[in-house]
């Protein structure tokens, strides 16, 4: 009888640990604001950790477990281009931001 029970109890676990782990990246255009909270996410510097923070939260997620510069050449799928009223260094940046519930 305490087979089923410690089955029953890893398998609780393992389904917990599965929700709470829920996790997604988005990904982001690395545009400049005028206060450098762009650069703070692309550098993934600590000054970016509150605009992480709450990039993650307005979309129902608990916290941002990291954040960075990515490449377009990471990302798959249609990267669109800089427009050619672009004025400044970065138009074809992006950041990834991972959040977690």
């Amino acid at each position: 009888m305490r087979f089923p029970t410690a089955l029953w109890t890893c398998m609780s676990l393992l389904a917990a640990t599965a929700a709470l782990a829920d996790s997604r990246v988005f990904i982001i255009a690395n545009q400049a604001d005028g206060y450098g909270v762009d650069q703070c996410l692309a550098r993934g510097e600590k000054c970016g950790a509150h605009a992480a923070r709450s990039y993650c939260q307005s979309r129902d997620f608990a916290q941002a477990v990291s954040y960075r510069r990515v490449d377009p050449d990471e990302i798959t799928g249609s990267v669109p281009k800089a427009a050619g009223n672009c004025n400044h260094a970065g138009c074809n940046e992006y950041v990834a931001i991972t959040c977690q519930r």
